[in-house]
């Protein structure tokens, strides 16, 4: 399976912009796009953005990408799988990624980051509906219940992120969270404004139809 090695502080400085894929990490001097805003390489600082539709495009599909931390061939099956149903194709694109279950821990605090939730999903520590689901890419479905395995409740993972879940404020509206024991039920559909990307996700469909 191809895995993404690249630099997460790369990703962001060929963005443009913070797409905060270290979680706290980016909040902090510490950061490397506050250091280094421009794109990575030897001439970065002179390279410039979106000279063309074309390259305006690729760079919003890949700033989209790289957020969510999904490879071309996913972000493309994802494309594929939503492009034919009823609705505005770039909002379903956002919802199905935003219904990915690594993202939904994510979301729910469990994760610093999507890429720590995507790993927590893979070594098994998520159920869905009371089923261990090591499938990050699985699409969660309204009525559906999220948990940690309860084999790994007295890890000391868990304990480290009590005060983080404790003070949490920015649950979205869409998934209902239980701090006491690490739950959460998806209780609609995410809409294209709680996705929290600053990129029309429309401009994607345009450069797969091109």
């Amino acid at each position: 399976m191809a895995r993404d090695i690249d630099s997460k502080c790369r990703k962001c400085r060929r963005a443009g912009e913070k797409l905060f894929l270290k979680g706290d990490r980016c909040s902090t001097p510490k950061c490397a796009f506050i250091r280094r805003s421009y794109a990575p390489g030897a001439h970065g600082s002179k390279i410039s953005r979106n000279s063309s539709e074309y390259g305006m495009q690729l760079s919003v599909k890949q700033k989209i990408k790289r957020t969510y931390g999904i490879l071309e061939k996913q972000f493309r099956g994802h494309f594929e799988e939503i492009k034919g149903k009823k609705g505005i194709v770039g909002d379903l694109l956002l919802e199905r990624l935003e219904t990915r279950l690594d993202n939904v821990v994510y979301r729910m605090g469990l994760g610093n980051s999507r890429s720590q939730a995507r790993q927590l999903v893979n070594h098994g520590w998520i159920k869905v509906n009371g089923r261990k689901t090591d499938i990050p890419s699985y699409k969660v479905k309204t009525g559906d219940s999220i948990s940690i395995n309860p084999n790994k409740k007295s890890k000391t993972y868990l304990k480290s992120i009590d005060l983080v879940l404790k003070n949490k404020k920015d649950f979205p509206g869409w998934i209902s969270f239980n701090a006491a024991d690490y739950s959460g039920k998806i209780s609609r559909m995410p809409e294209r404004e709680e996705a929290g990307i600053n990129a029309d996700a429309q401009i994607v469909v345009e450069y797969y139809s091109r």
